[in-house]
């Protein structure tokens, strides 16, 4: 039984505070999503010091338990420990995925960004449980992004079998049909997610088009 499924990449929320509404919270804001059709929450705070992300981070995990959502935590083991999070996701650049998994054992979940096909395979070898794959399209949340066509988001997929992969990177409503064929189980998304005011629609919206658009296996 793997530790994460095709299925739960389908629509993959990642946090991004500054898109909230005034008096709005995190844990609010994905108690809606969630509500309406995420599959996976990553809490993403790049800066943050370790107790005030930890603090933010026990206030969405248990909303994510509640749902039965795998709630997982940018590139921090020690934060991804303390508040029992499902998992850690680790970009090429961060901690180790050999590193992660010796201080998270067997049990908890590791993704990886991959930007291409030898990343991907070394990320299968070495364990990870799923892939972030992008940058898909150009994106503001991340400078100095490589664009990873969606050929090679294919050659990714016949590499790595069906290990689940999550694209990512400048995913909107108008260019997800774009992704298909690509082999990606679904979306991962930042402001298309938090920056609408109706962030209910925008999820239902979607966890549609990624399910139209992207034929995910089960498993």
């Amino acid at each position: 039984m793997p530790k994460i499924t095709r299925e739960a990449m389908r629509l993959y929320a990642v946090s991004d505070r500054s898109w909230l509404a005034q008096g709005e919270s995190l844990a609010q804001a994905a108690e809606v999503l969630l509500q309406n059709g995420v599959t996976c929450f990553q809490l993403r705070e790049k800066h943050l010091d370790r107790e005030a992300f930890l603090q933010l981070a026990l206030t969405v995990q248990p909303v994510c338990r509640r749902y039965g959502v795998p709630f997982l935590i940018n590139d921090d083991v020690e934060v991804a420990l303390a508040c029992d999070a499902d998992g850690v996701h680790v970009g090429q650049s961060d901690e180790s995925l050999a590193q992660a998994r010796r201080q998270l054992g067997p049990d908890k979940i590791i993704g990886v960004s991959c930007h291409n096909v030898a990343e991907a395979r070394a990320a299968l070898e070495g364990g990870a449980d799923y892939l972030g794959c992008g940058s898909v399209f150009a994106t503001d949340t991340k400078q100095n992004v490589t664009r990873l066509a969606v050929e090679e988001l294919a050659r990714i997929r016949q590499a790595v079998g069906d290990l689940p992969i999550v694209a990512i990177g400048g995913i909107h409503e108008e260019n997800l049909p774009l992704l298909r064929g690509s082999g990606a189980d679904g979306v991962a998304l930042v402001s298309a997610l938090f920056a609408p005011r109706d962030k209910a629609a925008a999820a239902r919206r979607m966890l549609a088009l990624s399910r139209q658009v992207l034929a995910a296996g089960k498993g």
